[in-house]
């Protein structure tokens, strides 16, 4: 299986800096309860005075989510989101282990992270412009088809795996109670973004070593390397 932008997403959007994770062996009974909090005090640090749409990760996105014709206050990146969503609220929900330490991270980074279950993708999973035909399946269970032109991660069957972008993932391949293995994608836009992303997949690798197992690979992504096999 590989993950890959397209070469159009590379000249569109050169700032980009993605990094991409794959690992084996997850289940549902790891405790990650510490870490999560620890991001969690990271998170609250970083938005002491201030709100999520003042943090440079954060206009960076709204920025590319403008230039996609999308308003960036009714269509907010995974990572606005969820921070939004803790400024407001004091917590996340917890969903599953391995999410809620991608969630955690991503509050503390202010970088989106999408977490997908392998074995629901078919083929090769790649962040390229809709074609119109895609089928996106909501949390809810119902199908929409993404516009043509809109950023989705799609793969060989033509299933939408996210809706712009880094806005909405699907249902299709949410993180289970069964699932086993797993595809984790960070993306970033703003000035620090390769290194950031670096910093995060380390992290990220630590605790996964930590509560499960290590990684199985790992990469940085760019118009020079642009696929990762995993």
């Amino acid at each position: 299986m590989r993950f890959s932008h397209s070469s159009d997403i590379w000249r569109d959007f050169p700032e980009l800096a993605a990094g991409a994770l794959f690992v084996e062996g997850i289940d549902a009974a790891a405790d990650v309860a510490a870490a999560v909090d620890r991001y969690g005090a990271t998170a609250r640090s970083r938005l002491d005075g201030s709100t999520e749409g003042e943090l440079p990760e954060i206009q960076a996105w709204r920025r590319a989510f403008s230039r996609m014709g999308l308003k960036p206050t009714q269509y907010r990146c995974a990572s606005e989101a969820l921070l939004r969503r803790f400024r407001k609220e004091g917590a996340l929900p917890r969903l599953h282990p391995l999410v809620d330490l991608c969630n955690a991270l991503s509050l503390a980074t202010a970088i989106p992270v999408a977490v997908l279950d392998v074995a629901r993708i078919a083929g090769s999973l790649q962040v390229r412009y809709a074609t119109g035909s895609e089928r996106y399946l909501t949390f809810g269970g119902e199908t929409e088809n993404p516009a043509e032109g809109e950023v989705v991660f799609a793969d060989a069957d033509g299933n939408a795996h996210a809706r712009r972008w880094t806005n909405r993932q699907s249902g299709l391949s949410a993180v289970r109670d069964g699932t086993r293995a797993v595809l984790i994608v960070a993306e970033a836009m703003h000035d620090t973004a390769r290194a950031d992303v670096e910093s995060l997949l380390t992290a990220l690798s630590a605790e996964i070593a930590t509560a499960w197992q290590p990684p199985a690979a790992t990469a940085i992504l760019g118009p020079s390397e642009p696929e990762f096999g995993f």
